[in-house]
C-alpha cells in the first residue's frame, strides 16, 4: 500500500459517488485519501444524515435516510477522511493543494476522482436578489442541517427538487403558499418523446406522482406555465407577479424560492482544461468521460453529476465504476475482477438515468431564465446586468473571459460558478454563435479563497 501522503486514490467531494468510489476503492486494498469542503459525510443530498433527529428523518424521507448507510460505508476501512477541507488546486500531474484548519497542504496521488456533484442552475429573475430570495437547495440545507423550514413560502421553478421540497414543507407542517411552476404542455409534449426510457424508470415516476398527489391533498395552490416572473420588492422580496393563462397574478410573500434544475460543477475539471461538451437538452456543459468516468486525462475520472445529472443512485453507481476503473489502471485489479464487478454497475446506472430525458424535456428551463433580459443582474458578485452583458456583445465581446475586461463578470468570490451559465447563453443569442463556439470562464487556481500565509507555508509532496 502507498504511503498516507502519496495516496492510490484521492476522491474530491464526500457525496454519493464519492463515498462509493472511496469505499469501493478501499475494499481492494487501495489507499485513499477522501476530501470533502462539509463537516460531515453525505454531500447535498444527505448532508447531516448521519446526525439527522427523528423528526428530520421523518420529514425528508426515507429516500434520504438511506443514505446513511453509504455514510457510513467510509469508517473502519482505512480510508483517510478530511472534512472540512478547502481543495483550491489540482493538477494534471496529480497534486492536489488544499486547507484545513488554517493549514495549507499538498498531496500527491497515482490517480484522482472528481466527485464534486452539482450546481444549482442560476434563476436571474428581476428581484432574485432581494433578501427574503433563494435556492430551493438552499432550505433544503436549512431544513437538512437545522430542522428549519420556511413559513408561508412560495416556490417558483419546475423540477422534481421542487415537488420534493413542497412536500417535505407539507410534512413538516409549513405547506407552500404555491407553486408558481414554468413547464408547459409544449414541454409535456416533447417529454412524452422519452416515454419509453421514462417507464423504465417507473418507480421514480410514482414517487414523482406520490409527491403531486400529496401537495394537492395539502390544498397547496398551483400555477403552471407562468411567465413574466418578477419578485417585487425595495429592502426586502414582498411579493412575486407573473402571467398564467392569460391572467397577471400577484402573491404576496416574504420567502421565495427558487429552482430551475442543477448543472454540473465543472470549476475543478475546467481548471484541469480537461475536454468539455455542450448538452444542447440540459443547457449547459458536461466534462467529456467514457462510460467508466475516465476524463480526456489518463489519470482523472469524474464520477457522479459532475459528469452530467443523473441522481443519488446512478451517482453512487458512478462512483463504484470509476473507482474500479481507475483500480484496474494502476494494476491493483485484474481485468477478469474489473469486468465481473463493473458489468452490473453498469447496467444499474442505465436503468436508473433512462427517465433523465424524460424529466430534462419536461422541466426545461425557459427562455427568460436561461437568457435574461434588462436590468435583470446576472453576475451578482460584480452587480453586471443582462443588458451589460448584450452590450459588450455590441462592443465585439464573443467569450465569457472577454466579459471580465469589459466589466468585471465572473471575478467575484463565486468565481463565475453561478453566472457562467447565463452569460454563456446570453452572448450566443447576441453573437448567433453556438454555445461551443462562445464557451466558458477560463478557471485558474487557486479556486476558492486561500491566505498569503497558507500559501508561504505550503511544501512540497513527500
Amino acid at each position: 500500500m502507498s504511503q498516507p501522503d502519496s495516496p492510490d486514490l484521492i476522491v474530491i467531494g464526500a457525496g454519493p459517488a464519492g463515498l462509493a468510489a472511496a469505499s469501493e476503492a478501499a475494499r481492494y486494498g487501495a489507499s485513499v485519501l477522501l476530501l470533502d469542503e462539509q463537516p460531515a459525510p453525505g454531500g447535498q443530498i444527505y448532508r447531516n444524515v448521519k446526525d439527522a433527529s427523528e423528526q428530520q428523518n421523518a420529514i425528508l424521507g426515507p429516500d434520504y435516510t438511506v443514505g446513511r448507510t453509504l455514510a457510513a460505508s467510509i469508517e473502519d476501512v482505512g480510508i483517510d477522511y478530511r472534512p472540512g477541507v478547502t481543495v483550491w488546486k489540482v493538477g494534471t500531474d496529480g497534486r492536489v493543494a488544499f486547507s484545513q484548519n488554517g493549514a495549507a497542504q499538498q498531496v500527491q496521488g497515482r490517480h484522482i476522482i472528481l466527485a464534486t456533484g452539482a450546481l444549482e442552475r442560476p434563476v436571474p429573475l428581476p428581484g432574485w436578489t432581494l433578501p427574503g430570495v433563494m435556492t430551493a437547495g438552499g432550505a433544503q440545507i436549512l431544513l437538512k442541517s437545522g430542522g428549519l423550514v420556511a413559513r408561508d413560502a412560495i416556490l417558483v421553478g419546475s423540477g422534481p427538487l421542487l415537488y420534493l421540497l413542497a412536500s417535505q414543507m407539507v410534512a413538516a407542517g409549513r405547506p407552500p403558499k404555491a407553486l408558481v411552476e414554468t413547464q408547459t404542455g409544449t414541454n409535456f409534449r416533447s417529454a412524452l418523446e422519452h416515454i419509453k426510457g421514462a417507464l423504465l424508470g417507473w418507480q421514480q415516476l410514482l414517487k414523482g406522482l406520490a409527491l403531486i398527489g400529496k401537495i394537492r391533498k395539502a390544498g397547496v395552490r398551483r400555477f403552471k406555465a407562468v411567465t413574466d416572473i418578477n419578485i417585487i420588492g425595495t429592502d426586502k422580496a414582498e411579493a412575486v407577479t407573473f402571467t398564467s393563462n392569460g391572467r397577471v397574478h400577484q402573491l404576496d410573500a416574504t420567502m421565495i424560492l427558487l429552482h430551475q434544475g442543477v448543472v454540473p460543477n465543472t470549476q475543478i475539471s475546467r481548471s484541469l482544461g480537461l475536454k468539455h461538451r455542450w448538452d444542447e437538452t440540459e443547457r449547459c456543459f458536461h466534462p467529456v468521460t467514457d462510460e467508466f468516468g475516465q476524463s480526456s486525462v489518463d489519470n482523472i475520472s469524474i464520477a457522479g453529476d459532475g459528469a452530467g445529472i443523473a441522481g443519488a443512485k446512478a451517482a453512487e453507481h458512478a462512483g463504484r465504476i470509476a473507482a474500479l476503473n481507475a483500480l484496474k489502471n494502476l494494476g491493483l485489479v485484474d481485468g477478469a475482477t474489473h469486468n465481473q464487478q463493473v458489468i452490473p454497475l453498469l447496467k444499474a446506472r442505465t436503468k436508473e438515468t433512462a427517465i433523465r430525458p424524460f424529466l430534462n424535456t419536461l422541466y426545461a428551463p425557459p427562455t427568460e431564465v436561461l437568457c435574461p433580459t434588462g436590468k435583470t443582474i446576472v453576475c451578482r458578485c460584480e452587480e453586471v446586468t443582462a443588458d451589460d452583458i448584450s452590450n459588450y456583445a455590441a462592443l465585439g465581446c464573443k467569450g465569457p473571459n472577454q466579459t471580465k475586461a469589459f466589466g468585471r463578470s465572473g471575478m467575484g468570490p463565486c468565481q463565475g460558478r453561478f453566472c457562467g451559465a447565463t452569460v454563456t447563453e446570453i452572448l450566443s443569442k447576441e453573437t448567433g454563435l453556438h454555445p461551443e463556439k462562445v464557451g466558458s470562464y477560463r478557471i485558474r487556481a487557486p479556486l476558492k479563497p486561500v491566505t498569503l500565509g497558507e500559501l508561504a507555508a505550503l511544501t512540497e509532496p513527500r
